[in-house]
């Protein structure tokens, strides 16, 4: 756990803050062996886009391991250690075959599931290939992306069934599988996903501070509250538009996904559910990098008016334009990347009530830690292959008139959001 910082309680009082606690490694490390790194490694997870996966092999990395990344001449695809288990020649520059890739040096021929095939030039008689295996993992191909399970063999669960990746074709809502659909961030991985149980930022960082990024109506403070749900949680942000209360509800999904509703939403109308535009995972490469991986949503209407966000750098989200532009007008990458050198340091936080989001975030990955600890499988693990998994994100409006004084009306922002959300989870709309 981290040491904490003084509470400062003087004015010109930094010379008390120039010991610089550590990070909280239990939250923050992701290599091999590692508290986080051994309980995300119990989940799938997306390592590479499928378009990437051409003639030759992709070198990547991934929590703190060297890998490549490949589709064989008959269109497997296969994820294994980078360095070839002969002599250690990097794999990135080996052959892709008809089945399994090729090292350069000597030619061994790996399958995707690590089976020496061949090993050229060893006596005839020679049994090492059947002997040996080189280091794979498991990987699976689901709308645009390669997923991968890194965790212990005899614990592979089944790819997840989330409902937002199941209902192609529902009359109103399709699917678009962004090409190019990742970007990195410099960052832990930490402060990438704690981002999304931080409603308030959306009001300031989103609206008041740099402008309207999405719409004006984001600019309103609005009510907080938050819910556990049996993927994760939710928060809720209500807000009172004129006549109209505006619930949105933004899910996160154990370990590292997150679902964002339509942010074009102006409350203008009384609706019900509006599924999300975005799903999107957060991987940790390393304990610095984290590279996110995002599905764009499209209605029918959106999609046959060709109304197709830029794949990956909608504003703000990388570093693609000038220093003192984006000092001025600032976005995610800029408020996540510079969090505390880029590896969140708690003990210098003083977290508030707007904080609940991030405090019950960290909670509940530290109860997945522990449950791997003790042999269990983590929350939000479905072993069911057939389960459709439920999710929440939407935008909700409801025409219902101001209470009397503005205490009671955000008592009754509050009471409306508990009522959708409740509702949401204990019936979930129809898919």
């Amino acid at each position: 756990m981290t040491t904490r910082a003084p509470f400062l309680r003087q004015a010109y009082g930094a010379y008390q803050h120039r010991d610089i606690p550590e990070e909280d490694a239990d939250l923050a490390h992701v290599g091999p062996g590692t508290p986080l790194g051994e309980y995300l490694r119990r989940f799938w997870q997306p390592v590479a886009l499928s378009s990437e996966l051409k003639d030759v092999p992709v070198k990547t990395r991934i929590m703190g391991e060297d890998l490549v990344v490949f589709r064989d001449k008959s269109n497997r695809v296969g994820l294994m250690e980078l360095h070839c288990c002969h002599r250690g020649t990097s794999l990135e520059f080996g052959l892709v075959s008809e089945k399994g890739i090729r090292c350069c040096y000597h030619g061994w021929l790996f399958d995707v599931d690590g089976t020496i095939l061949e090993t050229p030039g060893e006596p005839a008689d020679s049994t090492l290939k059947d002997r040996l295996f080189h280091g794979a993992y498991p990987a699976r191909e689901h709308k645009g992306l390669v997923f991968a399970y890194m965790g212990p063999p005899d614990k592979l669960p089944p790819m997840p069934k989330y409902d937002t990746l199941t209902v192609d074709g529902e009359p109103g809502y399709r699917k678009w599988d962004v090409e190019g659909g990742k970007f990195l961030l410099p960052c832990n991985w930490l402060q990438v996903k704690e981002n999304s149980m931080d409603p308030i930022h959306t009001a300031f960082l989103h609206t008041i501070i740099s402008g309207a990024q999405f719409t004006k109506q984001f600019g309103v403070l609005p009510e907080l509250d938050y819910m556990e749900t049996p993927t994760g949680m939710v928060y809720m942000a209500t807000r009172r538009i004129g006549n109209y209360v505006w619930v949105r509800m933004k899910d996160f999904i154990l370990p590292s996904l997150h679902q964002v509703a339509p942010d074009t939403e102006d409350a203008s109308r009384a609706h019900e559910f509006a599924r999300p535009w975005l799903t999107q995972w957060g991987v940790p490469l390393d304990d610095h990098n984290t590279m996110n991986y995002r599905l764009r949503h499209y209605t029918d209407e959106e999609w046959e008016r060709g109304e197709k966000r830029p794949p990956v750098q909608t504003f703000g989200q990388a570093c693609d334009r000038p220093y003192d532009e984006r000092q001025r007008v600032p976005g995610d990458y800029d408020a996540q990347m510079s969090i505390h050198w880029g590896m969140s340091r708690h003990g210098l936080e003083h977290l508030a009530e707007t904080d609940r989001g991030v405090i019950t975030f960290r909670r509940l990955i530290r109860d997945g830690i522990a449950a791997v600890q003790r042999g269990e499988d983590p929350p939000g693990l479905v072993r069911d292959p057939d389960k459709i998994i439920r999710t929440y994100a939407n935008n909700t409006v409801r025409e219902v008139p101001p209470a009397a004084t503005e205490e009671e009306d955000r008592e009754l922002l509050r009471r409306i959001a508990r009522e959708v959300a409740e509702g949401y989870v204990s019936e979930p709309p129809p898919l």
